[in-house]
């Protein structure tokens, strides 16, 4: 297995030789290539106070898994339904392992001129939009090497496209189901709500299996033009072992804003980037992040919200739960560059530790090159109140039940802000599972 990263190679040949075989688009595989020529001169990221040299992103067995594809929502696996809202089944798209396996969009979407599709096919229906879009203005291909081994790599993911001026009603749901653990995930999300549209977009990372040692690499790019709004909420549920990066990243033009709500609940070791650029005057965004690292994982989140237009706010909610001896980082970033006068940036960080053995570090950070604005953090790291305990103990509640209660409370701002109930629910239950399993 390499371990040393600057010494892996990349067979450029098979990469491509494989992309062809299935299929893929001329401008994927121009994209392909362009990764592949550069990759080998392009460092590597470096994440604050992780050591990633000896992380494995790059042997990768088996690129692609053909899997089941479903004919209709009863054959869907009992997995898949259950994060499925009972109200709102009407725009749906799943992907099993790398294979896109069901597709449901509404008459009414496709009478506006929505456009739901994986990737791969996008690329080749809807040329021009894709090839506008795709790493140029969220996550450059060039960014650094596990950028353009996202690019090179890519191997699933989702299209869409919300026309001016068209406010979709009922959420679009990606769901991801990894069953396979020989099963990589190289998922690229595109989407883009032109001016005066707004979309909520939901998407679910699911495994089934307890250990997988291959990659995930996943970059999700979200342009709101002017005027427009996205609501992006997702849970992330992958097994141990994998090896992860994972960047989502936001692009807000005038009076656009950009609502995420986060629950990175990954039993890997993985780096995780969330940014958000407000390039628009009177531009906003809210991003709430959850997180719980139990066992030993090593987790590295930078949460960024750089302001370019005047007015423009940004909001940063990131609580955490470290169990075991699970170690995390959590570096949030405010950043107002001169000229985004009047703009308002604000952050709180909090990690719960409820182990001696587990470590949590809150680091928030304010960059401002600008005079005339407002900003404010807030960060701690600690353990359970022991007060909040008495309390709830005092009132005949066991010690852990107690604890449970207050780890809730405590993760709760986040959950709420989860756009569909089938979800919220979801992501209760895995805190469930990880903060009380033994």
């Amino acid at each position: 297995m390499a371990t040393d990263l600057n010494e892996y190679v990349i067979n450029a040949d098979e990469v491509l030789s494989r992309a062809k075989e299935r299929g893929e688009s001329e401008l994927l595989i121009s994209k392909k290539k362009e990764a592949l020529d550069k990759i080998e001169t392009l460092e590597m990221p470096k994440p604050d106070k992780t050591k990633i040299n000896r992380w494995d992103f790059f042997t990768n067995s088996k690129p692609v898994v053909d899997s089941d594809v479903y004919g209709s929502l009863e054959e869907l696996p009992e997995s898949v339904k259950n994060l499925l809202d009972k109200e709102h089944t009407k725009n749906i798209y799943v992907q099993h392992n790398n294979t896109p396996a069901y597709l449901q969009v509404s008459d009414e979407l496709l009478d506006q001129g929505v456009i739901v599709e994986n990737i791969i096919e996008a690329s080749e229906n809807h040329r021009e939009l894709v090839e506008k879009y795709f790493m140029t203005e969220g996550v450059k291909i060039d960014e650094h090497k596990l950028a353009a081994y996202h690019a090179a790599m890519l191997n699933g993911g989702l299209f869409v496209y919300i026309p001016k001026n068209v406010q979709v009603k009922d959420p679009v749901q990606m769901v991801v189901l990894h069953d396979d653990e020989s099963a990589s995930l190289f998922n690229h999300v595109l989407i883009v709500a032109d001016e005066g549209s707004e979309l909520t977009y939901v998407e679910n990372y699911l495994s089934t299996v307890e250990h997988s040692n291959e990659q995930f690499n996943i970059i999700s790019e979200v342009i709101a033009k002017d005027n427009a709004k996205i609501t992006y909420g997702a849970v992330d549920f992958l097994p141990e072992g994998f090896t992860g990066y994972n960047n989502r990243r936001g692009v807000a033009g005038r009076d656009a804003y950009i609502d995420w709500a986060l629950g990175q609940m990954n039993d890997s070791n993985v780096i995780i980037d969330n940014t958000t650029y407000l390039m628009g005057d009177n531009s906003k965004s809210d991003l709430k992040t959850v997180v719980v690292g139990r066992g030993e994982q090593i987790l590295n989140f930078t949460s960024q919200i750089i302001h370019y237009g005047k007015d423009s706010e940004g909001h940063i909610l990131k609580h955490g739960v470290m169990k075991d001896s699970a170690t995390s980082i959590f570096n949030g970033i405010g950043y107002i560059k001169h000229g985004a006068s009047r703009s308002d940036a604000q952050q709180e960080s909090r990690v719960l530790m409820l182990s001696e053995r587990a470590r949590g570090d809150a680091n928030p950070i304010l960059l401002i090159d600008e005079d005339d604005v407002t900003a404010g953090h807030a960060a701690s790291v600690g353990r359970v109140d022991p007060l909040q305990m008495f309390y709830l103990m005092s009132r005949g509640i066991s010690r852990r039940e107690a604890e449970r209660l207050v780890i809730h409370g405590f993760l709760d701002p986040v959950v709420r802000a989860l756009p569909i109930e089938s979800v919220k629910n979801q992501l209760r239950d895995v805190i469930e599972l990880k903060v009380l399993s033994k």
